[in-house]
């Protein structure tokens, strides 16, 4: 009887991963490009702080507002170009996607050459601004139509996984940076005096024409229907949205505008603190890895620790989800943000290998809890023909969250963990401190609103999502 339990539990934590298999090939499309740029929004994202200030000459302070311009703009894309998806189909949404995104991409990489003058405003400045434009509008598209796929291409029954699997092949994308960006860096600075950020881009720019044929090529109309078909959800027999005109789509996209809903709103609002963490990701955690472990291994090779997360989210993820399917989605907000939030105060007893990798692993558990089912909900809630808008307005916390943690998270560091110091000089323990007191705020503000968000958001949610 125990054998039997235990190859059941085994059996269900090993069947998300057969099931990303058995998937239509539009699918395997989605998700292997998902795949590949998380590999470069990631790698380009872990360096770009780096990138500013070696190259545009910006301090820490402004250059972490530049990388904010990039994460914000890219969120609030998502929030006017969402729709896009819905009004011209998946697959010209990801061509247009990919197409911007590999313009920005290049001149990203071409920007130092391209002006003269360093510093804020400059004309080297002005190059880089323009091709953080480009990846701004390809991914505000991107991730609202790769969403918007998984609800179409993937059937019913394995949906929750087919989300679960997106979120987590994106970490895994994530991860792999912290392997194939160093070596391609050290590589750089040895043969072109000290541009190893530039040649880790420019790798990322071939990535990202890859990824961009695969598309054109490989996802092809007759391959959509297919799956479309397979699955029940063809589009052009369901969507609102393909006899009306444009007035009645604007009409359509207000009458069901998710915003309008108080519970909603506070609901995506009351997640910002805690989010504030996946932030520091990119904003403190490799200059921190840097500077306060400074001549050890994790100085070294900050890019690994600095993408250790992604890797756990890629292999938790599913299996965190395929154990708590049946689970209180409500709940398993509340009980996710809360396992997230609380191993930032283990940073606030100092810089430590052990308590860094505890740190990343608890943090890591608490968003696998959370994330994919908060992306689920908003998706699966969302009125046939509006899943990119939701997907947008459901990202606009994102938003808010990038601008106002880029605002204070380069001070933090020049004030407790500044370049060119040694660590007995630095006072990081107390910026965790503050980092942990500050996402601890949502699970209590989750908590506290439990009884007002059943009576109407949380009920609804899951009568719509059956639906």
């Amino acid at each position: 009887m125990a054998s039997e339990k235990k190859n059941s539990v085994l059996n269900e934590i090993i069947k998300p991963f057969t099931d990303l298999l058995k998937t239509s090939l539009p699918q395997k499309i989605v998700n292997f490009t998902y795949l590949i740029e998380g590999i470069v929004y990631f790698g380009m994202l872990t360096l770009m702080a780096m990138y500013f200030n070696k190259y545009i000459n910006l301090d820490d302070l402004q250059a972490g507002r530049a990388v904010g311009l990039l994460t914000a703009g890219i969120t609030l894309s998502m929030i006017f170009l969402g729709a896009a998806v819905d009004w011209i189909g998946i697959r010209k949404a990801l061509i247009f996607a990919f197409f911007f995104s590999l313009i920005g991409r290049i001149v990203m990489v071409l920007a130092p050459s391209l002006g003269h003058s360093t510093g804020l405003w400059s004309d080297k400045y002005a190059w880089a601004m323009l091709g953080i434009l480009g990846i701004v509008i390809g991914y505000g598209i991107y991730q609202p139509a790769c969403y918007a796929a998984i609800r179409r291409f993937a059937a019913k029954e394995q949906a929750p996984m087919g989300y679960a699997m997106l979120y987590a092949l994106m970490n895994l994308g994530g991860f792999l940076p912290g392997i194939i960006s160093s070596p391609v860096r050290k590589l750089g600075d040895s043969l072109s005096s000290g541009n190893g950020i530039l040649w880790v881009y420019s790798m990322y720019v071939v990535f990202t024409l890859i990824a961009f044929l695969i598309i054109v090529f490989f996802l092809t109309d007759k391959s959509i229907k297919q799956a479309s078909e397979s699955t029940g959800d063809t589009q052009e027999d369901d969507d609102p949205l393909a006899k009306m005109s444009v007035k009645e789509k604007f009409a359509y996209y207000i009458k069901n505008f998710p915003l309008k809903d108080l519970r909603f709103l506070y609901f995506i609002v009351i997640l910002i603190p805690v989010q504030t963490l996946f932030a520091h990701n990119w904003l403190t955690i490799p200059q921190y890895c840097e500077r306060a472990f400074q001549g050890g291994v994790v100085s070294a090779n900050f890019e690994l620790f600095s993408n250790i997360n992604p890797i756990l989210i890629f292999i938790l993820t599913p299996i965190v989800t395929s154990l708590t399917v049946k689970s209180d989605v409500y709940k398993m907000m509340i009980y996710g943000t809360l396992v997230m939030a609380l191993p930032t105060f283990f940073l606030a007893f100092g810089p430590s290998l052990y308590t860094l990798l505890a740190y990343l692993l608890f943090m890591t558990v608490g968003e696998a809890m959370w994330q994919p089912r908060f992306l689920q909900l908003v998706a699966e809630i969302a009125p046939k023909g509006m899943v990119g808008i939701y997907m947008g307005i459901g990202q606009f916390p994102w938003f808010l969250t990038k601008v106002i943690t880029s605002l204070y998270s380069g001070w933090f560091l020049m004030k407790y963990c500044p370049s060119g110091v040694t660590p007995d000089k630095m006072n990081t323990e107390f910026m965790w401190l503050v980092y942990g007191l500050i996402a601890i705020i949502s699970p209590i503000g989750l908590i506290l609103a439990a009884g007002w968000m059943r009576k109407g958001f949380v009920t609804k949610a899951s009568e719509e999502s059956e639906a």
